[in-house]
């Protein structure tokens, strides 16, 4: 079943996708440098364990928690401090998520315009874009901050800028998340989104979120996207 906004009497005019976790395998590297600097803190947690508890989170939600729920007592500039330590991280270890430069090339050949739509910084994802090579298929016009908006994910600001700087209308739009934070993000903006997630692995679900377990799927899911609107062949 197709999500509602893109049925066949729809039209997928846009697809934007997250940055951390659907093209860029930063997760791990920032979540353990993160670990690393809240130990310093006075925080008990593995390095393990804070991939699944930082991952996809802002930096300012993220030092708000910590301070909230863990009792810990950070600087005021934290999240910028980190924000630069992150920078400089991904200058030298980001990697690509398994067949995203190829996944870009396919959906460009669709004719399919595409954005990027991150909680990360634009000094980030230009880090991790020429670090990887993916500068060569993203432009900086394509891409959107939700943290220089300062108006991060589960907000859907970042998502609805990229629809209207494309031109287009949210229920024309497919997101593909890895998170449930940026999946929330893309149901509050009215968009219908694939969560990018092993199968085996609980998530939520609503009407319009469909799931796939491998990047590899996405493409011939947006072919059938395409043929159920009569756009494809």
């Amino acid at each position: 079943m197709l999500p509602a906004s893109i049925r066949p009497d729809g039209h997928l005019r846009l697809i934007i996708f997250d940055c951390d976790g659907v093209l860029i395998d930063s997760e791990g590297p920032s979540c353990r440098m993160l670990a690393r600097e809240l130990r310093k803190a006075g925080l008990e947690i593995s390095d393990d364990d804070a991939v699944g508890r930082f991952a996809g989170k802002a930096l300012t939600a993220l030092k708000e928690e910590m301070q909230d729920q863990a009792g810990l007592t950070l600087p005021a500039d934290w999240p910028t401090r980190m924000q630069h330590a992150l920078v400089e991280l991904m200058q030298s270890e980001a990697e690509t998520i398994e067949g995203a430069a190829t996944m870009l090339r396919e959906i460009a050949a669709l004719g399919i315009p595409y954005r990027i739509g991150s909680n990360s910084s634009k000094l980030e994802m230009d880090a991790k874009f020429g670090r990887t090579g993916l500068d060569a298929l993203i432009t900086p016009q394509q891409i959107h901050s939700a943290r220089d908006m300062g108006r991060p994910k589960p907000d859907p600001a970042v998502y609805l800028s990229a629809a209207k700087s494309q031109g287009v209308n949210p229920q024309d739009c497919l997101v593909l998340e890895d998170t449930e934070t940026g999946a929330g993000a893309a149901h509050a903006a009215g968009m219908a989104c694939v969560l990018l997630r092993p199968l085996d692995l609980p998530a939520t679900s609503w009407p319009g979120l469909l799931r796939i377990g491998h990047l590899g799927e996405f493409v011939p899911l947006v072919k059938r996207i395409l043929r159920s609107q009569g756009q494809g062949t």
